[in-house]
């Protein structure tokens, strides 16, 4: 039997300056107010033969090379080793541009000072550590997880093809509606953190240039309201490369304010979750804990030399072409000069009965619900934009299809093979793990 559980959290605010370049958008845009604060929040977990540490960040995504600034401050400020120090990125699209991406200028220095600060709440969470047990337990959440792509009568498939299009026959892929929650309580039953797991990407708001961590940050406030207590709530995003919550077959939601629908996905999720926890009657003080990782080759796609012609042609002519062609070309000519192939991480994490896997990129669902299909854990996450980020990683299937995901870019590049790849390294983790 693994030694006791000991469990710390913090919170540490990574709310940029106005002024920001924010991403999420083709268009780049400003910060001109702040809807709600950006945190990095931070799980420690510890016994006598093992600490984890999970760190989650309001911000769209980052690649391996800053999330790596992170893991190494905490492992010089927190002697917590790296490869222990599991990060991912919420997915709000209201936050500073921390990759490189089209035309808008990535905050360098944010970027920096965010994992810093990622790597600081660590640091506040392990000194934080006391006695705690473990609760896990899932609900489930169709009404907000839609896939948003759908076959067309013309044979196509579109993403996001408006609302109340006539033109749609039916979605053209699955969802995951379950909403996973480990719950860490103290000796007094008091929470300390918790961690939840939900597929779905950001929700649209009315405020494009105000800064917010989205349904992440209301999700956060409404578990502690209906808990009545202050505590780390995490959502850590799953598997939702092709998963919105807008229904086009349904009338356009109302917004009676910019966050109305923020707030709305926000609570319906939160009290999912709530049930969940207390529908859980076993805490466990001893869990196991342990970590593994994989490194795979991710392959990128690549253009061909009259693509590559076409390109620079509309890259000379932006006014001509318009914004969102000039991208592409823009992001066809920079991909040419990059590597056809280069190593990611798929990390794993083991809590008891939980097994965790940390996918690199806006993972399609399909890779999600292989992988708890297959998982010998009797609980799963999957969380995604975990450790790096290679782009949207959509199914072979959906490769073949086409529309917005499949588009050659720095954000849409994976080759055919990344889904088994990825898939197969996910679950080798997980029984690595299983047999710790």
């Amino acid at each position: 039997m693994a030694s006791r559980l000991h469990v710390g959290s913090a919170s540490v605010d990574i709310t940029p300056p106005l002024g920001a370049h924010m991403l999420g958008s083709f268009q780049d845009r400003l910060a001109d107010s702040i809807a709600d604060p950006l945190y990095a929040k931070a799980i420690v977990l510890q016994n006598d033969e093992t600490a984890l540490a999970i760190v989650v960040c309001d911000i769209i995504g980052a690649n391996r090379r800053d999330m790596d600034i992170a893991k190494q401050h905490v492992a010089e400020q927190a002697g917590l080793p790296a490869a222990c120090v599991f990060v991912a990125c919420t997915h709000t699209h209201y936050a500073p541009a921390t990759l490189e991406i089209g035309c808008i200028p990535k905050e360098e220095e944010y970027t920096e000072w965010a994992m810093r600060k990622a790597g600081d709440a660590v640091k506040l969470a392990r000194s934080r550590l006391v006695p705690a047990k473990l609760g896990v337990a899932s609900g489930q959440c169709p009404e907000e997880t839609h896939n948003r792509r759908f076959r067309m009568k013309d044979g196509t498939v579109k993403t996001n093809p408006g609302i109340g299009n006539p033109e749609i026959v039916e979605p053209a892929g699955p969802t995951d509606p379950e909403v996973g929650i480990a719950i860490f309580l103290d000796e007094l039953d008091t929470p300390i953190a918790a961690l939840c797991n939900y597929s779905l990407h950001y929700v649209g708001s009315g405020a494009a240039t105000a800064i917010s961590a989205n349904y992440f940050g209301a999700f956060s406030r409404a578990l502690q309201r209906m808990a009545g207590a202050e505590f780390v709530a995490i959502m850590a995003n799953g598997c939702c490369g092709d998963i919105n919550n807008i229904n086009p077959l349904t009338p356009a939601p109302a917004m009676p304010h910019p966050q109305y629908q923020v707030e709305r996905v926000g609570n319906v999720v939160a009290a999912r979750a709530f049930a969940a926890w207390h529908t859980t009657h076993v805490f466990e003080s001893n869990p196991v804990l342990a970590v593994a990782s994989r490194e795979i080759e991710f392959e990128r796609r690549t253009s061909s030399a009259s693509e590559l012609a076409v390109a620079r042609d509309a890259y000379g002519k932006r006014e001509e072409v318009g914004l969102l062609e000039w991208v592409y070309a823009l992001e066809a000519l920079k991909l040419a000069d990059w590597p056809i192939s280069w190593p990611t991480p798929i990390m794993g994490m083991r809590i008891g009965d939980l097994g965790i896997t940390g996918l690199p990129c806006e993972a399609f669902v399909e890779y999600g619900l292989q992988i708890k299909a297959q998982s010998p854990f009797a609980h799963t996450m999957t969380i995604e934009l975990a450790n790096d980020f290679v782009g949207y990683c959509p199914t072979d299937v959906v490769l073949e299809e086409g529309s917005y995901e499949t588009r050659l870019c720095s954000w849409a590049m994976a080759a055919k093979g990344t889904e088994q790849r990825m898939v197969d390294a996910g679950l080798a983790v997980l029984n690595e793990l299983a047999e710790v």
